[in-house]
């Protein structure tokens, strides 16, 4: 009988030992440094589980061993509160800061750059080509895109702020389009508020309108208010605009990037030079800078300019002087 108990304490005791050892392993395997870079990241899908996560992170060599983590994670119950997302590991110094991470930390931000300037089409291109977006507007036409962001059906050219937006990975491409449509009506609506007096506009749209030539006429800050001058002052003595980009903006995809006499003389609702007023709808996205030019001319007196061949323009004040520039700067004479 001695002999027996003897046995179930050395039993008992061995057992407790293993299960010592095998607490103060996983403690240390806990508390092991990972392997992994600034540039470390993970992506965790939605619902996905955290024995799936932490296997695959064993697997790529982040975690020596998945197991301890995992069994720690399930006791705790911090594995039913691990996010959806992309994060950056990079300063998770143990598994269980990884965990932490998982748990609280906030998902990496992805950017997408919308560029001053750019047509509806080039926008939508871009968004287009981003991986980190879900995508939802491929087969969308873009007569309909307004009402497939939820907003008042309309012509959506020009109507998203040039700006930078950050996303996490895996939102709508609506999602930054409703941003950024957001952001134009807010700073459109701001500028309409503060607009020099006695200038050609009756509604904001028509300064989205003006502001988009601005954009598309010139790079250079300096002249994007005289430019405006010259453009309401036409306006404003019922002179036609006659304004290439109008014109480039009509043709569409049938422009080669040699805008000729033809064109010019080919009617359309774009063409300025046969058409008086503002053209039906914007043609870009104007920046903070065009919307600023737009409610704010130039004081002068300037009615023509024509590009000097180096980025920046000829401004004139009559006909004549417009002609002499012409001559100097478009024919060489």
């Amino acid at each position: 009988m001695a002999t027996r108990l003897r046995l179930s304490i050395i039993g008992v005791s061995g057992a407790a030992v293993l299960l010592a050892a095998g607490a103060g392993l996983a403690f240390r395997t806990l508390h092991q440094p990972l392997t992994v870079t600034p540039d470390t990241r993970v992506i965790v899908a939605e619902g996905e589980s955290f024995t799936a996560i932490a296997r695959r992170l064993a697997e790529r060599g982040i975690l020596s061993d998945h197991r301890p983590i995992t069994w720690y994670a399930r006791a705790t119950g911090a594995a039913r509160r691990v996010r959806s997302g992309e994060f950056a590991l990079g300063s998770a110094a143990t598994p269980l800061d990884l965990l932490e991470i998982l748990r609280s930390g906030a998902p990496v931000q992805h950017e997408a750059r919308l560029l001053e300037g750019w047509t509806l089409h080039q926008t939508l291109a871009y968004l287009a080509q981003l991986q980190t977006l879900r995508h939802t507007l491929a087969d969308t036409p873009q007569t309909q895109l307004m009402a497939a962001l939820g907003l008042e059906p309309q012509t959506a050219e020009g109507w998203f702020f040039p700006d930078t937006y950050r996303f996490a990975r895996g939102t709508e491409d609506v999602t930054v389009l409703r941003t950024a449509h957001r952001k134009m009506q807010q700073e459109l609506d701001r500028v309409w508020q503060e607009r020099d007096a006695e200038l050609p506009y009756s509604h904001p749209y028509q300064v989205l309108i003006m502001a988009s030539l601005i954009e598309k006429e010139t790079g250079l800050e300096a002249e994007r208010a005289m430019i405006a001058r010259v453009f309401t002052s036409r306006l404003e003595k019922g002179m036609r605009l006659q304004t290439d980009p109008t014109v480039i903006y009509g043709l569409g995809a049938a422009f080669d990037g040699n805008l000729t006499r033809a064109h010019l003389n080919q009617d359309g609702p774009y063409n300025t030079y046969r058409r008086a007023g503002l053209p039906p709808t914007p043609i870009a996205l104007p920046g903070m800078r065009s919307l600023e030019a737009a409610v704010h001319p130039d004081p002068g007196p300037y009615l023509y300019f024509v590009a000097r061949g180096d980025g920046s323009s000829q401004f004139s004040t009559t006909l004549d002087e417009h002609l002499t520039a012409v001559r100097r700067y478009q024919m060489n004479r």
